[in-house]
């Protein structure tokens, strides 16, 4: 088991029933999944770039992951309907657990100038969703490799009702907050 899963377990799901007063376990809100997206508007001109940003995302996620492709087409941009301009990897379970360790405790403190993050990134319903500039944060990723820097999105869903929960579920697990 995931340490950080092991800690939503013992601290987090206890401190939550007595902040919240929830009756049962299951009714405590927990993680679901969390998305890590890479838009790549270069691709379109060049395709070693989304391959590139493939390889990359993979490395940072430990799962392969898919190409996404424009919704429609935009002629002031160049861009048809189907054309690959992306790639994103949805991480459940373990692997969300592991991936959520490492960007709490090992990405964002390598963040340049990071004070935390702002409690206003929910988005109602206790999701969370923020980016992030520089993806050499990561320590899987190779600076000497890197061609051209790209950023990264970043979605944690939560079960959470509202903002309060979400913030005090992310914020008992490490999520870095300003104060």
């Amino acid at each position: 088991m995931s340490r950080l899963k092991d800690r939503y377990q013992a601290e987090v799901v206890p401190s939550m029933m007595r902040e919240f007063g929830y009756k049962s376990i299951m009714a405590v809100p927990r993680v679901e999944k969390t998305v890590l997206n890479m838009g790549l508007g270069e691709a379109i001109q060049n395709i070693k770039t989304l391959d590139a940003g493939i390889e990359e995302l993979s490395l940072i996620a430990g799962q392969r992951a898919v190409v996404t492709k424009a919704k429609r087409s935009i002629a002031g941009f160049k861009l048809r309907q189907g054309m690959p301009i992306g790639c994103m990897v949805t991480l459940r379970r373990e692997r969300m657990y592991d991936f959520l360790d490492k960007l709490f405790n090992v990405g964002f403190p390598r963040v340049r100038d990071f004070r935390g993050l702002s409690d206003k990134i929910f988005d109602g319903r206790a999701n969370c969703s923020t980016g992030i500039k520089e993806f050499i944060i990561f320590p899987e990723i190779d600076y000497d490799k890197i061609e051209k820097m790209k950023g990264l999105n970043i979605s944690i869903v939560t079960t959470g009702k509202t903002d309060a929960e979400g913030l005090f579920l992310l914020r008992q697990l490490g999520m870095p907050f300003r104060t």
